[in-house]
């Protein structure tokens, strides 16, 4: 593909076609779907859209009859790229995400980092900004010394546009930040034959230095992008044109020249159109010129005061570039540290669980006790940490299902009145009866944020009240705007203290630290889950009368209904006798943990056998029955999910349960496609734990018996 590297477009078109026809008459799938892989390319840089996408399409359907996965990535990402190009944004991400997969099961680091540089392309088209530089900063980590130039100036002039468009942050920092990585991509394209880059390089140019109110530097810029644009217009037409001549015969030549006439025409006419914006610009950019004259001695004077500006700017890029890379390495810091924490812990809360249950002497359930809580503790610190830690790597989404809100607090209210009777606490809730029933949002992200608020209310009021208020405060069409709001009054909240509240490992002070205990996460959880949801929350509060908490949501109304039995496992109801003489299989290779878990299940009067790896865990679901699976998922050999994806193929019906310590750098979602019922987060609470079996067993139950199966 040397003529395509050096953009010799008609020389590599004429190429391909002619291997094409060689090919032709061969069985050789493989080398079938490379040339249309080549052509599919081709035809993709020379913007020729829709038969790049043919071409991609018939190279994935050969690829699926062999067993060439790595070539098949490569076409679903291309054929991915083509979509984004034609806006057709969801099948575009299915098949970047399909080539993910693939790449991320083979190992294949260089092309997993052109799949980040693909989703990052996919959400700068869609307006997804901060999205699109998280995309493209992962790419460009990614690719290494090999020969990824073109891809890397790539990434680097989507993350310029991406900082252009984005509205968050300092836009003085966003446009140094633009400013940066055009830069760095200009330095990476040089003198080498990158045209179509160097054409996307001067349109952003032109736009940064219009954003700096340069427009001697933007008509400059504009010109040269106008050149190189018509430049290689012709270049793609006439690629196209002679890609028709050679792929057509005489007997339907006339037939596919009007066609292709009828594209090149479409073409011209977008070149004419954008000559005329290109010279409409630079007749407002010479209008601006002459303004600029008029303004050149107070530019001398402002010229001096920005180098001083880019001196300190380069200085504050430094350091972002550090806190970056700083927050990167906090980040996969957090996201080993709870996921090693969980194996020990869950040997400290599964025997805690197991000495509790054979009556021990009142001084030694005294001190278990004191275990368990200390457990607990621990363990609440490392899911809000990990809550946190994703959140601030953007790994959170926002679902949308129906739910009841009444019925939803009400859960809350139950899951949190031991707390409150334990504090000697009561609890108040008033709910306006006019909200409609049925709600369109995310309701275990709500019900976090208000287990969060109320649960910080119980832990700072004694002998006193908290009062959950729910009321609308408009309804339109098919939106309601909901105003919730949280009021207790126990020690309250210092002005100055207000401000750092939300802050994360904030609390208002030492002694309030050591008194009620707590890390301060709990609010800083609360502020990003809101603004993820589009809201803001707000505080009032009066150093011994109380304090209340704020937000407003607005919510779709659902015209469909249907509330799960048990939304976020808060009430337990499980019937125990029909768990007894159930069939389970542990597929676990820590010794502590088959042992623990084994010894709680057994308690239950539930049949368990153990399997060392999912291999072993494999071959005894062939030969043996059993109700449910517990797998684990990072074993030695095959990984639970591989396991569970070869059950799946000679059984679909067996309930398996991801019994797994989950990090940040698992989506739950990837559990569900390799064929999981639920998962259970380890360490567990034990009736958290037999709850889910118990609803897993039933919802199989339920379900109608396919008898052509």
């Amino acid at each position: 593909m040397q003529a395509l590297f050096v953009q010799d477009y008609e020389e590599a078109l004429s190429r391909l076609q002619a291997a094409d026809k060689l090919a032709a008459s061969t069985k050789n799938e493989k080398l079938k779907a490379t040339l249309r892989i080549g052509t599919a390319n081709v035809h993709y840089e020379i913007n020729n859209y829709e038969k790049a996408k043919a071409e991609a399409a018939q190279a994935i359907v050969l690829l699926k009859e062999t067993d060439q996965r790595p070539l098949l990535g490569q076409a679903y990402n291309l054929y991915g790229a083509i979509l984004t190009h034609l806006g057709e944004f969801q099948d575009a991400e299915e098949y970047i995400k399909k080539a993910k997969n693939i790449f991320i099961t083979l190992g294949d680091e260089p092309n997993q980092a052109a799949i980040n540089f693909s989703l990052g392309a996919l959400e700068l088209k869609k307006g997804n900004y901060k999205s699109a530089i998280n995309y493209n900063d992962a790419a460009l980590s990614s690719f290494g010394d090999g020969n990824f130039d073109h891809l890397k100036a790539s990434a680097l002039l989507n993350k310029s546009q991406a900082y252009l468009y984005l509205q968050s942050g300092d836009p003085v920092q966003n446009l140094i930040a633009s400013k940066t990585a055009l830069t760095q991509a200009r330095q990476i394209i040089g003198d080498r034959p990158f045209t179509k880059l160097k054409t996307e390089a001067y349109r952003v140019g032109a736009i940064i230095a219009l954003q700096e109110n340069d427009p001697v530097l933007a008509g400059t810029e504009f010109a040269s992008y106008t050149r190189l644009n018509d430049s290689i217009n012709r270049v793609f037409i006439n690629a196209i044109s002679k890609g028709v001549a050679v792929e057509t015969n005489v007997g339907d030549l006339n037939e596919t020249i009007a066609k292709q006439q009828s594209d090149l025409d479409k073409q011209q006419r977008s070149i004419n159109f954008g000559k005329m914006t290109t010279g409409l610009s630079i007749a407002l950019i010479v209008i601006l010129s002459l303004l600029t004259l008029s303004l050149y001695k107070n530019n001398n004077l402002r010229a001096k005061a920005n180098e001083l500006l880019q001196d300190k700017n380069s200085e504050l890029q430094l350091a972002k570039e550090k806190a970056e890379k700083a927050s990167l390495a906090k980040a996969q810091f957090l996201s080993t540290i709870t996921h090693e924490l969980r194996t020990p812990l869950y040997a400290v809360t599964g025997l805690t669980h197991l000495l509790l249950e054979e009556d021990p002497k009142p001084h030694q359930k005294e001190h278990l006790n004191s275990l368990k809580f200390s457990g607990e503790y621990l363990l609440s610190l490392i899911n809000n940490i990990l809550d946190l830690n994703k959140l601030e790597a953007n790994k959170v989404e926002v679902e949308k299902t129906s739910f009841n809100l009444k019925k939803r607090t009400n859960d809350v209210l139950i899951a949190l009145k031991k707390s409150a009777d334990d504090r000697k606490n009561n609890l108040h809730f008033e709910f306006d009866e006019s909200i409609p029933e049925k709600l369109l949002g995310d309701p275990l992200k709500l019900s976090q944020i208000m287990i969060n608020l109320i649960g910080n209310s119980l832990k700072f009021t004694q002998n006193g009240d908290i009062y959950v208020r729910i009321k609308k405060l408009n309804e339109n069409n098919d939106r309601v705007n909901i105003h919730f709001e949280i009021e207790d009054n126990g020690v309250g909240i210092s002005k100055k203290k207000q401000k750092s509240i939300f802050e994360t490992f904030s609390q208002a002070s030492l002694q309030i630290n050591r008194k009620f205990g707590g890390t301060g996460l709990g609010l800083s959880i609360v502020k990003n889950l809101l603004e993820l949801m589009g809201s803001k929350i707000h505080l009032e509060s009066q150093l011994g009368k109380g304090s209340k908490f704020w937000f407003d949501i607005n919510f779709a109304i659902s015209e469909e209904f249907q509330e799960t039995k048990n939304p976020n496992n808060i009430i337990y109801d499980v019937d125990y006798v029909a768990l007894e003489n159930k069939d389970i299989l542990v597929v676990e290779d820590n010794k502590i943990n088959q042992m623990i878990t084994k010894k709680i299940l057994e308690k239950n009067k539930m049949k368990c056998l153990v399997a060392d790896n999912g291999t072993d865990a494999i071959a005894l679901v062939k030969q043996h029955h059993f109700d449910v699976i517990l797998m684990d998922i990072h074993m030695p050999g095959i990984s639970g999910i591989e396991a569970t994806q070869e059950i799946r193929k000679f059984n679909k019906e067996l309930p398996i349960i991801a019994l797994t310590a989950v990090t940040i750098d698992e989506n739950l979602d990837d559990f569900y496609r390799a064929g999981f019922n639920e998962i259970i987060p380890k360490p567990f609470k034990t009736e958290e734990f037999f709850e889910k079996i118990y609803r897993t067993l039933e919802t199989r139950n339920q379900q109608p018996v396919d008898h052509k199966a």
